[in-house]
């Protein structure tokens, strides 16, 4: 080894056992990208850039979309919550069937599932591990309606909880006429 300007040994010097560590096997290139999808500009937008991604590194989108579970209601003036479900369902298979065909016609492998629960990011969490997907497309900005001081954010949770890497898109606030106590607009985000 050696000696540094004090005589004592300098690892810094001895260019002989300065080597690259060997890689983990871990691939930092995707192969399979999910994108949670709400149909807002926000994740029309994670979409664009997880398909500029996939023909980058020719690899696969899986969009999920998951539908909110509501509590059991008896009251005849509701939908039927399976009514609901269909509905939406079918409404979430349609929109899917035009990406895929853009995306198809692209070159780009695709894939989507639409889940139902009561919690939107376990969903993803799930989709993520069942779908073995190694990225995903996120935007900060949905449809969730709901304040992120009371339930957190969707995209945080799942930016917090998957062991893939994650592209979190920042997107513009949505217009909110929400009104706070003060008076004053509410900030969503």
């Amino acid at each position: 080894m050696m000696k540094g300007e004090r005589g004592k040994p300098d690892p810094w010097l001895d260019l002989e056992e300065s080597v690259m560590p060997e890689t983990n096997g871990l691939s930092t290139i995707p192969t399979k990208i999910l994108v949670p999808v709400d149909f807002s500009d926000s994740s029309h937008a994670a979409l664009q850039t997880a398909a500029d991604l996939a023909e980058h590194f020719g690899a696969a989108i899986h969009l999920v979309h998951v539908l909110p579970m509501f509590p059991s209601t008896t009251f005849p003036d509701f939908i039927p919550e399976s009514k609901y479900l269909d509905a939406a369902r079918a409404d979430a298979e349609r929109h899917f069937a035009a990406v895929k065909a853009d995306l198809t016609g692209k070159g780009i492998k695709v894939g989507s599932t639409v889940e139902v629960g009561d919690d939107v990011a376990s969903a993803i969490m799930e989709t993520v591990e069942h779908e073995k997907a190694d990225m995903v497309v996120i935007s900060t900005h949905g449809l969730t309606g709901w304040h992120p001081l009371v339930f957190g954010s969707i995209a945080e949770k799942v930016m917090k909880l998957v062991s893939c890497p994650v592209l979190l898109l920042r997107t513009a606030k949505p217009v909110s006429s929400a009104k706070v106590a003060s008076g004053r607009l509410m900030e969503w985000w």
